[in-house]
Parts: structure tokens; sequence; C-alpha cells
């Protein structure tokens, strides 16, 4: 019965970031692709024809993971759910500290720390979905 229950816990968490990430990531996507000047600005980046394209195609990656993982919260299979999440984990990894190094470079406004704490808690996340898998019994 603890199984049932801790696994079934363990599958709604695991839904709940991949939805938590996929409105982040389409959020971020949508503005980064329709008012990429208006999101620079916001990040204190200065803005220039190749900063504006350079942002439309992080809206492209960014529209990609948010689709993926809106469609991934549903998935059954352990492999392909484990294998989801070390993709995303990575992502987020090197997130944090591109975000930490364009922040403390001063590229980026100290709205640059919004970045790194959002990389940094969908990642904490992915790390407990992952231990928490593997200490199921």
């Amino acid at each position: 019965l603890f199984y049932l229950l801790f696994f079934n816990l363990a599958a709604r968490l695991c839904a709940v970031i991949l939805v938590i990430n996929a409105v982040i990531a389409l959020g971020y996507g949508l503005s980064s692709l329709l008012v990429p000047a208006t999101l620079l600005s916001i990040y204190g980046i200065t803005q220039g024809p190749a900063a504006i394209l350079m942002s439309r195609f992080f809206g492209v990656a960014l529209l990609a993971i948010g689709v993926l993982t809106l469609l991934a919260r549903d998935i059954t299979s352990a492999d392909a759910r484990r294998a989801i999440i070390i993709a995303l984990l990575i992502s987020d990894a090197v997130g944090v500290v591109v975000a930490a190094q364009g922040t403390l470079s001063g590229v980026m406004s100290a709205v640059g720390w919004s970045a790194f704490g959002l990389y940094l808690l969908l990642g904490l996340g992915y790390v407990y979905l992952l231990i928490a898998k593997q200490s199921a019994p």
C-alpha cells in the first residue's frame, strides 16, 4: 500500500513539476518570439538586431521545451520519464551557470537572478524526482 501511495505521489509530483516548467518555458518562449525587445530590456540586455534575433532563437528552444514538458506530464514509461528528467536537469544546471555568469558580469541586470532562481528551483525539483524514483521500494 505504501508503495502504491508513494508511486502515485511521485508520479503526480512529476506531472506538476513538468507543467510548471511548461508554463514558464511557454511564457518566456512566446515573449522571446513576440516581444523580444521588451524582454531584453526587462533583463537589462543591450538591444540590437543580433540580440533580438538570438532572443527569438531562444524563444524557439523554449517553445520546444514548453511543449515537450506539457506533453510529457502523462508519460507512463519510467525509462522515457527518467530520460526527459535527466535532460531537463542538465539543461537547468547549465542555465544556472549561464544566468549567474550573465548577471555577475553585468550583461544582465539584477533581474537576471530571477532566471538563475527559476533554473535552480526547476533543477532541484528534477533532482528530487530522480532521488525519489530511486529510493522507492
